[in-house]
């Protein structure tokens, strides 16, 4: 298997994409803020209350989508789903009522479905969440892998740190939870997984009366063979360290702080070190990896760094944009090397989704999913700029303002890059509404993104906006650029001296010593 990268919804990528039975080790950490208090889910029973369901505002509404999968999962129209999670989802539809709770369910159903189909016989699967809505994504899980001979296997705690603070309503929020389910209970894959002692352990092991032999050697009794009715065993100091200690389902590893070495800026990025332990316990060198939400692409760094295959998958170019720098700062970019020939190379990495001509950069602005709307901009702003400009996520009132970059104009002084992007019919009023928010923002320049050939008012608006002359390099550069998507298709990209990258780099990884790697951008269908 190549490793591939898709930019599009997981739903429609795992539906067409993954081949049944073709991964080893599934990981996924959907999108969900834990904000709301889930007690009050059951008081909103057909209509949606704006402000107990904030938190699911965003990103989880009740609309045609959530209609349909509702229907597709209740008549099983794909013809692949158990008896127990239909019979669960209509229940639960008497209970949460079209909800954005609901909505998010039916979601998450519909993909662990597909997901529980790609698996090998083999794959063990962790679904990453929190308290707030886990108990209804266990019930879906069991529903989806009991009745088809899979089984559950652990709920593990990632204990994350302590908070010194005390909080006047409930005990601190201080973990996450991640079930742990194989296909198969019969032939799922478990490495051990061994931890290195701690001073803390050894100190308590060595409290434990330790005495020495004739050799000098630390030694305790083991009274577990007492209480078995067999008697006591030395246990050697020496060899309690060697063998390490089990890993039970409590995880502490500590938080990406604001200043770790891994951390890239991105909201809700995990720690490689939950990561590995995940991929070394149940998958080994060569197994395939499937991330369907992959975010900052840890699960993804991770895999390659451990020589396994791998698959992710993410609805904003943003994370992939931020993926493909990840991947080329971490191994080199040497190694990671954007191609859009074929190639031969065994470590090829596909990235499919992303627009290579007219065709696929119109079907990208003309998605109708909701959370797509903006995706378009995303793409031409972030790859114009080389992912180096900050997107606007404000839903309106944005003033035609989709992103900002900042240049260097000396040493602590940057002026801003206003971008607009058009994917539809444009004129000179754009143009004139672009300038006029130059003007009152102070801007340096303006950089105007369109879809459509500019007519030629707009381009004699543009040239009449004058120039602006960059104090550090003394370059002149025009005040008002238009673009095209078809030139920006062709190579074109910004060409101005931008401040510091808007995503912190991550940390070069000096053990990776592996062929060339390529992206190999397939085009969209």
């Amino acid at each position: 298997m190549k490793n591939q990268l898709f930019y599009g919804d997981n739903l429609e990528v795992l539906q067409t994409n993954i081949a049944d039975g073709s991964i080893d080790l599934v990981y996924i950490d959907p999108p969900f803020n834990s904000k709301r208090n889930y007690n009050q889910i059951y008081n909103n029973i057909g209509s949606e209350d704006k402000a107990q369901a904030q938190a699911f505002v965003d990103t989880w509404t009740w609309d045609r989508a959530a209609d349909k999968a509702l229907r597709e999962i209740l008549n099983n129209e794909r013809g692949n789903l158990t008896a127990q999670i239909i019979h669960l989802v209509e229940g639960l539809s008497k209970v949460l009522g079209k909800s954005s709770l609901f909505a998010y369910i039916l979601s998450m159903t519909q993909r662990i479905n597909e997901i529980w189909r790609t698996m090998k016989p083999t794959a063990s699967f962790y679904l990453h969440c929190d308290p707030t809505a886990s108990h209804y994504l266990k019930l879906i899980c069991d529903a989806l892998f009991v009745p088809r001979g899979g089984e559950f296997r652990n709920e593990i705690i990632w204990h994350y740190g302590q908070r010194l603070m005390h909080n006047k309503y409930k005990f601190n929020s201080k973990h996450d939870l991640v079930f742990f389910y194989v296909k198969d209970r019969n032939t799922s894959i478990c490495n051990q997984i061994i931890q290195e002692w701690t001073k803390e352990d050894i100190e308590k092991a060595r409290a434990r009366k330790v005495q020495i032999d004739e050799e000098g050697e630390e030694y305790i009794w083991d009274n577990r063979a007492i209480n078995k009715g067999i008697p006591a065993k030395k246990q050697y100091i020496k060899d309690i360290l060697k063998k390490g200690k089990a890993i039970d389902d409590v995880w502490d590893i500590p938080f990406i702080t604001s200043t770790s070495k891994e951390r890239l800026g991105y909201p809700t990025q995990k720690p490689e070190a939950l990561l590995e332990r995940i991929i070394l316990a149940s998958s080994n060198e060569g197994d395939s990896v499937l991330d369907a939400y992959c975010g900052c692409g840890t699960t993804i760094a991770v895999a390659q760094r451990l020589n396994r295959n791998w698959v992710g998958i993410d609805i904003t170019y943003q994370s992939i944009s931020l993926i493909i720098k990840r991947l080329e700062d971490t191994f080199g970019k040497e190694n990671i090397n954007i191609n859009t020939k074929n190639t031969n190379n065994l470590q090829t990495i596909k990235l499919s989704g992303v627009p290579q001509d007219l065709k696929g950069a119109r079907a990208l602005a003309n998605k109708e999913d909701d959370r797509l709307r903006k995706e378009f901009e995303k793409w031409a702003i972030l790859t114009y700029s080389n992912n180096r400009a900050i997107i606007n996520e404000k839903k309106g009132a944005d003033k035609g303002i989709d992103g900002i970059a900042f240049m260097m104009e000396g040493i602590n002084k940057t002026s801003q890059v206003l971008f607009s992007v058009k994917s539809g019919s444009v004129s000179v009023k754009e143009i004139r509404d672009l300038r006029g928010v130059i003007e009152r923002d102070k801007a340096a320049i303006g950089i105007f993104i369109t879809l459509e050939e500019p007519t030629k008012p707009m381009l004699e608006e543009a040239r009449v906006a004058g120039t602006h002359r960059n104090s550090l390099t003394g370059q002149e550069f025009d005040k008002l650029q238009i673009i095209t998507i078809q030139q920006m298709l062709d190579g074109e990209r910004l060409k101005l001296p931008l401040g510091l990258d808007v995503v912190k780099s991550a940390v070069r990884d000096w053990d990776y010593n592996v062929q060339q790697t390529e992206l190999e951008l397939s085009r969209e269908d």
